[in-house]
């Protein structure tokens, strides 16, 4: 049983290096590709990477089904999840578009005060 437990620890583990490690990756690359490089379009790379991770999440999902395929059933709950996907849409956007005028620790210094500020707001 113990070592079942320990496999799931590092499974888990592995998830968040990876997790950390991806989001660090592409933001140092968002980052070289605006400032660096030269590249003017902050939102043609939000477009990428949300059509990337869609495309991933449907490979994950409907081939190798790593979670069962939900249905959305009601209208308020795809309201509800349009809503969501329109925020996040924006604040992907404007972090690529203030990569290009801030340093990226700067950028997750302000990323990181985003538990605060939900908390505030949601209370």
């Amino acid at each position: 049983m113990y070592g079942g437990k320990s496999s799931g620890q590092l499974f888990t583990i592995g998830l968040v290096t990876t997790w950390y490690s991806s989001n660090i990756g592409v933001l140092l690359l968002n980052k070289y590709l605006l400032s660096n490089y030269g590249f003017k379009y902050p939102i043609f790379l939000t477009m990428y990477h949300i059509t990337t991770c869609s495309l991933l999440s449907y490979i994950d999902i409907a081939w190798m089904k790593m979670v069962p395929m939900q249905t959305i059933r009601s209208r308020v709950r795809f309201m509800k999840i349009s809503t969501l996907i329109l925020v996040f849409c924006t604040s992907i956007v404007s972090g690529n578009i203030s990569l290009r005028y801030l340093p990226v620790s700067f950028n997750q210094d302000i990323g990181a005060t985003t538990p605060f500020f939900i908390v505030v707001l949601l209370t």
